[in-house]
């Protein structure tokens, strides 16, 4: 039995949820999101609650089960708080601005990165961090890692793009010949 699809999910006020067949629709006051589920699951939406149970006798379902829950909580999340990352830039002379829909970073190359900010994602940059807001958690986790791709973490500076939350293990340098 799943522990996650056991749970319902709340729906807060300006979230509505509706289900048609075997799509849910949720909606805010500017985003729309669908949910599709094949018909995986069995869907109940009542008393601003929305909850998940498996099709009796089928393994896949039960299978399916907490992962529709988990993805059906997350655009509830996404469309009533959203979500952010924030990553770290060390290193001397590393930057980043944001000017208009593209984000440049300058990270030690003989050029600038440009990365072009999807639509629905919002990007600022405070001093040596970069924030990234948006509705999506898939899509915010996406768009950090390729931007941390571009430079990530060295162990014996520390040098690169990181998440603010990661831990870089230091590596001891070369030790002089005694």
């Amino acid at each position: 039995m799943s522990r996650v699809g056991k749970r319902p999910i709340n729906i807060p006020s300006g979230v509505s949820v509706s289900v048609e067949g075997s799509k849910i629709i949720f909606k805010n006051s500017k985003i729309s999101k669908e949910l599709e589920t094949f018909g995986r699951v069995v869907i109940e939406n009542s008393n601003e609650a929305l909850s998940f149970q498996p099709i009796n006798g089928e393994a896949q379902s039960r299978a399916y089960w907490g992962t529709y829950r988990a993805l059906a909580n997350n655009i509830v999340i996404g469309l009533s708080q959203g979500f952010s990352k924030v990553l770290e830039i060390n290193g001397v002379g590393y930057r980043a601005s944001v000017s208009g829909k593209v984000l440049e970073l300058a990270l030690g190359f003989s050029h600038p990165v440009k990365y072009d900010i999807p639509e629905g994602v919002e990007m600022s940059v405070d001093k040596n961090t970069i924030t990234i807001k948006g509705s999506d958690k898939q899509q915010i986790g996406q768009i950090a890692a390729e931007i941390r791709e571009f430079r990530p973490p060295e162990p014996y500076k520390g040098k690169g793009i990181k998440y603010s939350d990661e831990v870089i293990i230091r590596k001891a340098g070369k030790t002089a010949k005694k």
